[in-house]
């Protein structure tokens, strides 16, 4: 018996160390010379650590100091290292991740025949960012599929008119408050940046959850601590295996911030579908419409509760609604004014188009497809800062992309904001700012005619609230230019970071003057 025990002990320890030969060292190296044998170039594999460390390093020195002169080239600054692999060694190059080779995809079309094979190109199962947000962005297959199903009547056109009313509400009210902040004299240099977020959250808690939108703010601010301690995790041990699972101060207070964000939702659940059994009508707020759409779905199946969301479902959604409705929506408004600040040119036309088409009076739906410039304005904002710089997919098994053979193992990263500022796509000017290069669409922004613009992903996975964020930027940004002027202010220091959304770390500091 003992002498069975100890050879079943030895081929277990054989059997585990030849596991963690194979994925620390044979494994990698295999990957690296089937990709080296197509053509791509990057740093040899390093033993368990690949270039994580050399990438953290690279990362914590870009981030220890603002970008000069509100350079738009800020691949310098968020995507350092990629950046410095890419100019080492051209585009075809990866970087290891611990002992993961990773692609970088800079080919718009390649990034499209990614985004539209969602089923061979899914998100790599050890996603980190399915720690804080497990919803729609992180699901794949059929639950990503039954989810977008029932998601999708809470983002259409249609749903967005009747909530317009709410949006301008709640930025009017926004636009008093920031009126009674000027000083006499109607002109104060401040950071725009936490009001915006304010005007955003208000505008995301109402639209969500309605007359219960001081709560629904209360978990927002939970799901923003939340985002915030994820980054902090992320930043400090992003090469520590396991690490997420050490009880840590942090990791309590982030387990501690889940518990009740999932209390406050269920009981809001809880109380709405209450509300539903007595026979009241779904109300026309974000989680009454997935409440709804949840409930039909169901009871189109036989009342089969398998085919729809659970309670632990629905939450995560809600949650996604702050990145979805609040995050993004932000971000765009902080950089559009940043932008605008820095060419009173094009703030100027913009200004001037909205009182053409609103008057003094409040923005209109009908109104927001006149807003040409405006527009313009904020597609040329979307590819210098995009919200999401760049995406990951992890194929399960070997699959063609054009004439390459990716391997099974391999993470493919579609550099989205390289993409963005690729002077051979977009022309010399690339790293500017000029509008004028959506004057005649999309289509026809760049040098050839391709289609190379992903502010909000492509193919079916492209961002369910697009619209959402779209039709608030283009309604927030119509009242603040009536009401308001700004220019840079000489405090501001640019300093872009990646944390969920591509974010100001140091604000949005302008000189506020109000329009007479």
């Amino acid at each position: 018996m003992a002498t069975a025990a100890v050879c079943g002990l030895i081929a277990i320890a054989v059997i585990w160390g030849w596991s963690a030969v194979n994925w620390l060292w044979l494994r990698p190296k295999r990957l690296e010379r089937l990709l080296r044998e197509q053509g791509f170039q990057g740093n040899p594999y390093r033993f368990l650590f690949g270039d994580t460390k050399l990438m953290l390093n690279m990362h914590k020195e870009a981030h220890s100091k603002p970008l000069m002169a509100l350079s738009h080239n800020i691949a310098l600054r968020v995507l350092s290292f990629e950046h410095q692999t890419i100019n080492n060694y051209g585009k075809n190059s990866f970087i290891w991740v611990g002992p993961i080779p990773r692609v970088m995809i800079t080919d718009p079309s390649q990034i499209k025949e990614v985004s539209n094979k969602i089923y061979d190109f899914p998100k790599p199962e050890n996603d980190p960012f399915a720690l804080v947000f497990q919803g729609l962005v992180s699901h794949e297959g059929e639950k990503w599929a039954k989810h977008r199903k029932i998601l999708n009547p809470a983002f259409n056109l249609e749903k967005l008119k009747i909530m317009f009313s709410t949006f301008v509400d709640s930025c009017s009210e926004k636009m008093k408050t920031w009126e009674a902040m000027l000083p006499e004299d109607g002109t104060l240099e401040m950071d725009i940046y936490p009001l915006l977020q304010s005007l955003t959250l208000d505008v995301i808690s109402r639209t969500a959850f309605g007359g219960s939108h001081e709560e629904g703010r209360r978990v927002f601010e939970l799901v923003k601590d939340q985002s915030d301690l994820y980054m902090k995790i992320q930043q400090s041990v992003f090469y520590i295996p396991g690490w997420w699972y050490v009880p840590t101060a942090t990791h309590r207070r982030f387990r501690a911030i889940e518990r009740e964000i999932r209390s406050s939702l269920q009981a809001m659940i809880d109380k709405r579908e209450k509300a539903m059994r007595a026979g009241e009508a779904a109300k026309d707020d974000l989680l009454g419409i997935l409440l709804d759409s949840n409930h039909k779905e169901i009871e189109g199946h036989g009342n089969n509760k398998r085919v729809g969301m659970s309670h632990r479902d629905v939450i995560e959604e809600c949650k996604i609604f702050y990145v979805a409705g609040q995050e993004t929506t932000s971000v765009l408004l902080g950089w559009t004014m940043l932008l605008l600040s820095k060419h009173p040119h094009w703030q100027a036309r913009a200004r001037e188009e909205v009182f053409q088409v609103f008057g003094k009076q409040q923005p209109h739906f009908d109104g927001l497809s006149k807003l040409k410039i405006v527009t313009m304005i904020l597609y040329e904002v979307l590819r210098l800062y995009p919200p999401v710089i760049m995406l990951n997919r992890t194929p399960h098994k070997d699959m063609k992309l054009g004439n390459l053979l990716i391997p099974a193992g391999v993470e493919l990263s579609l550099q989205l904001l390289m993409v963005h500022q690729d002077p051979e796509i977009w022309g010399d000017d690339a790293k500017e700012f000029n509008p004028e290069r959506f004057s005649e669409g999309v289509s026809k922004a760049t040098k050839n005619g391709q289609v190379a613009f992903f502010p909000f992903g492509w193919g079916p996975r492209i961002c369910i609230g697009q619209n959402f964020a779209l039709v608030e930027a283009k309604m927030a940004l119509s009242m603040i230019l009536q009401h308001f002027s700004f220019e840079v202010s000489p405090a501001h220091d640019h300093g872009p970071i990646y944390m969920i959304t591509l974010q100001p770390e140091y604000g949005i500091h302008v000189i506020l003057q109000k329009c007479k």
